[in-house]
């Protein structure tokens, strides 16, 4: 008898339990970026806000992700208007650019870095600097080798003035090798600046324990003055986002441990609210980039509410970044079918507690 009531129990818990799982959102705002442009792929979108309420947004295009046609792109979009004509902010005639990256600093200076390299083994970190909100922008500066900036998410500025930055190292990378992960090593870093980014400190690595092919590109967000938390890509290896935490501004960092939210080795995001909640954008699946999907968490990271769908069509959906602009509303974009560069807008309000 009791068995029987359990599984009468079980049985009647699986439609909620599929629509928990299924909650489509529906966005204020879904556009793409730009529909003619003068590259076949794009991929690892970032945004950011502007101090009058306009948008940025770059990415990488090329023929094909790691083609030597490959250059860091940006887009902007002016408060009531639609998205500019993208414009190439760097490109090199024998290596290709990856992985851009919008920052403001407490100068409301904006710094777009990037990476330059044939692979991620051999990375070299850049950027260039806007003084006047994105319309003029200086040379292209190299950091010191060891330093790659943040690799694929945003810093973040302390409640002390620091910048932090999530970064990783992917060692080992042969692309076309016979399955060479046995010879991987990814690593995560975190990289502090005490004086608006002239000069940077590195701290780490970051890693899971006993897996050399392990996390790579943190995203962060400030809980309390100093106390940090930090979400990581896992490898199949693991098959979950991992997590790590520091206390002392970014300076020294927990063992890495699992959460409960699935990674099929593929980027992630999150922002912390303004009422303290964590957005989080990522593919709820071990295996492929579909479907995209954002969950909220309102006990700082530690559990997460029910995966609402922004995705779920056959294709890639991917490399998410998130924001909250000025009026509290989320902005993000992302990698929809490497074609395109997707931007949606989002009331958190709607987005259940």
């Amino acid at each position: 008898m009791v068995d029987r009531l359990i599984i009468l129990i079980w049985l009647a818990s699986m439609p909620l339990l599929a629509c928990a799982d299924d909650v489509k959102l529906k966005p204020e705002v879904s556009e793409f970026i730009f529909e003619k442009v003068p590259f076949d792929e794009c991929h690892a979108s970032t945004i950011l806000e502007l101090t009058n309420g306009d948008l940025l947004a770059a990415w990488f295009g090329g023929r094909q992700e790691g083609d030597e046609s490959v250059a860091i792109w940006l887009s902007r979009k002016n408060v009531g208007e639609t998205w500019s004509a993208p414009t190439r902010m760097a490109h090199y005639e024998e290596v290709p650019t990856w992985n851009p990256v919008l920052f403001r600093d407490a100068d409301n200076r904006i710094w777009l870095f990037f990476k330059v390299g044939p692979n991620e083994e051999s990375w070299v970190g850049a950027y260039r600097i806007s003084p006047d909100n994105g319309k003029t922008w200086g040379e292209v500066t190299y950091l010191p080798a060891g330093l790659l900036g943040p690799v694929r998410n945003k810093p973040i500025l302390l409640s002390n003035g620091d910048i932090l930055a999530g970064s990783s190292k992917e060692a080992g990378m042969r692309r076309g090798a016979k399955d060479p992960r046995p010879y991987w090593s990814w690593a995560a870093w975190a990289e502090l600046s005490h004086d608006g980014g002239k000069t940077w400190t590195i701290h780490g690595p970051i890693v899971y324990p006993g897996v050399n092919f392990g996390v790579i590109q943190p995203t962060l967000w400030e809980s309390a003055p100093g106390h940090i938390k930090m979400l990581l890509r896992s490898t199949e290896l693991i098959g979950h986002i991992c997590e790590s935490a520091s206390e002392d501004g970014g300076k020294t960092w927990t063992s890495v441990r699992t959460t409960s939210l699935p990674n099929p080795d593929s980027g992630i995001d999150a922002v912390r609210m303004k009422d303290g909640r964590i957005a989080l954008v990522y593919n709820h699946t071990t295996d492929g980039r579909t479907p995209l999907n954002l969950a909220i968490s309102a006990d700082d990271g530690n559990t997460w509410g029910r995966p609402y769908v922004l995705e779920d069509s056959p294709g890639e959906y991917s490399y998410p970044a998130i924001i909250q602009s000025a009026d509290g509303r989320l902005h993000i974009t992302y990698t929809w079918k490497r074609l395109r560069i997707k931007h949606v807008v989002l009331n958190p309000m709607e987005l259940a507690r």
